[in-house]
């Protein structure tokens, strides 16, 4: 039986442009707990983990009373700035056709659920995506259960899947889950690294992924 194909996308530095965004909330969060603000470098190399995950990697060992107010103050800080938050050229147009030409689409993001559907609610993006998963449902990055959960819901194997992001740990989780690795160079990581880590081509412009599909014999029912 012929399976639609199904593209993957993470989140953060692959469809929504929210890097500094996450830099200065994580700043802001723990200098108001009264920590050594991480510099930006650092707070880029932990992007794309979930939330809880990321802080531990900064500061291992925190109190968990501190790390509690961390991930809060967090959370404060980066919903008070989603008003500046914008999609990268050529999103909206790019997921439409690589709909038309017949491909499933998903996320699978660092993201807590309530985080991930304010995206899709501003950007009215719900009717484009069949399937997702985030942080607060499956463990972090580079765990393969995102990409293996999304497969599952939708039927189809990893010969027809492949994920698409900005970071290592998106190609890690691919290469996890056994499907193919895509990665876009306008986010967090360079071309040579995400190459590094796996990826099987490096797109520097959004507008550039979907005339790499080919288009499918036919478009599958919506879910």
């Amino acid at each position: 039986m012929n399976q639609p194909g199904l593209i993957l996308f993470d989140c953060d530095g692959t469809l929504v442009d929210s890097q500094q965004q996450i830099i200065a909330a994580m700043q802001t969060a723990f200098a108001d707990n009264g920590l050594a603000a991480p510099d930006a470098d650092a707070v880029r190399a932990i992007i794309g983990l979930s939330l809880a995950v990321a802080v531990d990697r900064l500061v291992p060992g925190l109190d968990d009373g501190l790390r509690q107010a961390v991930l809060a103050s967090y959370r404060h800080a980066y919903v008070a700035s989603e008003s500046s938050l914008a999609l990268y050229a050529g999103v909206r147009e790019g997921l439409e056709a690589l709909r038309r030409k017949g491909y499933w689409l998903g996320i699978v993001t660092g993201k807590s659920r309530n985080g991930l559907l304010r995206v899709l609610d501003t950007f009215d993006l719900h009717a484009l995506f069949q399937v997702w998963r985030t942080a607060d449902c499956c463990p972090s990055k580079p765990h393969p259960a995102m990409v293996l959960e999304c497969m599952q819901e939708l039927g189809v194997g990893a010969e027809v899947t492949q994920v698409i992001g900005d970071a290592c740990f998106d190609m890690q989780m691919a290469h996890a889950a056994g499907v193919r690795a895509l990665g876009v160079s306008f986010g967090v990581e360079p071309a040579s690294r995400l190459t590094d880590a796996g990826a099987a081509r490096v797109y520097h412009r959004f507008d550039e992924i979907a005339p790499s599909f080919p288009g499918l014999a036919s478009v599958p029912p919506a879910v």
